[in-house]
């Protein structure tokens, strides 16, 4: 049987990557630090993943093992280098730490080829992996193992909400999901792998996914926090934040439909898909959960700024897309440390130099112009 080593035992590594292994015919071990998740998998072998929808359906992802990542590093070694594909969903900041590892198994496995793809929530995620596992590679081992595995990126997309359930393992997960992996970087044979899209350049699935899900959903957290709601369930409720949000998507599929071969019939589809995903209220997420951390939102290569260069770029003006922007220099939230980062900005220093500082642009950009006068309004 293939086998597969996942790193991250959580709600998304159960209920999206390491059930869609399971599925695909995979023996998959679950690696992670949290011991009682852990310890349950042993004892269990088995957990249910629940269709997060009205009288939603549920599946029992069977056959599964799981090792404690501190407690078994040495088992958590020999099985890196017995797998046939190594995928984390552990956060993008905790990749360098399953980097060592991965690298040690990597190291033993000899000449068998093997697939390691980072399935996180960020731009070239599988790239930054495989720089940490290289940090920890003998040099004289590093070319033979770049010779025999594969480092493709991967775009993924799946709406896991906040939950609590009487079994631990238990998990809810919406119905839609998408895994779109990178076909030109796989260099060995490619991974059979149920329901996911194998594509020659990842480039337009991130940035629609970037521009139409992240966008909207940054937009309806924003928009909705300025009127007192509490989820995204609530505001998207309120009809007003929905037509803004649309009018958002539409300037942003213009983008997408423009610069890359994607149909605009599909995308206005792909549109009306992700607001029904929004509108669902069994994946309904808290808006400062979605809003926070609003100055990386507002850089130049996120959800907000770079659409809306790209649409400068090819004559249009941004105008939805600056009541998403506005709503994000605006969003105050105590909790959230960036949030009280960009406040403090704002309250101590030229609107213009916050603007510039935080979007990454030059004072000559139209786009800091029109973010200017939208927030002098």
């Amino acid at each position: 049987m293939m086998k597969a080593v996942h790193f991250g035992a959580g709600n998304i590594g159960r209920g999206f990557i390491g059930a869609l292994l399971s599925k695909s015919g995979y023996d998959v071990t679950f690696v992670d630090v949290n011991a009682d998740i852990i310890q349950a998998l042993k004892d269990k072998g088995s957990y249910t993943v629940l269709m997060a929808e009205e009288n939603g359906a549920a599946e029992v992802i069977s056959g599964v093992h799981a090792l404690n990542s501190e407690r078994e590093l040495d088992a958590v070694v020999e099985a890196v280098a017995q797998a046939d594909i190594v995928t984390t969903a552990v956060g993008p900041n905790i990749l360098r730490f399953v980097a060592e590892p991965i690298a040690k198994g990597l190291e033993q496995k000899g000449n068998r080829p093997s697939l390691v793809i980072a399935c996180e929530n960020a731009i070239g995620a599988t790239d930054t992996l495989r720089v940490h596992i290289e940090q920890h590679v003998d040099s004289e081992k590093l070319a033979d193992i770049l010779a025999t595995t594969s480092f493709p990126n991967s775009a993924v997309d799946r709406i896991v909400p906040n939950q609590q359930h009487d079994e631990l393992l238990t998990v809810a997960v919406e119905p839609f999901f998408e895994w779109v992996i990178d076909a030109s970087m796989i260099q060995t044979e490619k991974p059979k792998l149920a329901d996911a899209l194998f594509v020659p350049d990842l480039t337009p699935f991130i940035e629609r996914k970037l521009f139409t899900v992240n966008t909207g959903h940054a937009t309806v957290a924003y928009l909705g926090y300025q009127k007192g709601y509490t989820t995204i369930y609530e505001a998207m409720q309120d009809q007003e934040i929905v037509a803004t949000v649309r009018a958002v998507l539409q300037e942003t599929g213009y983008v997408l439909t423009t610069v890359y071969d994607f149909d605009k019939e599909e995308q206005s589809a792909y549109i009306d898909k992700v607001l029904n995903r929004f509108s669902n209220s069994y994946v309904s997420d808290e808006l400062i959960r979605v809003g926070r951390s609003p100055l990386r939102k507002l850089s130049r290569y996120e959800r907000f700024i770079k659409p809306a260069m790209m649409l400068l770029q090819l004559g249009q003006q941004p105008v939805a897309l600056l009541d998403g922007i506005k709503a994000a220099f605006q969003f105050d939230v105590t909790e959230d440390a960036e949030s009280v980062e960009l406040q403090t900005k704002l309250k101590t220093l030229p609107l213009i130099d916050v603007v510039v500082e935080v979007t990454g642009l030059t004072k000559e950009d139209e786009l800091v112009s029109l973010i200017l006068a939208k927030l002098e309004a």
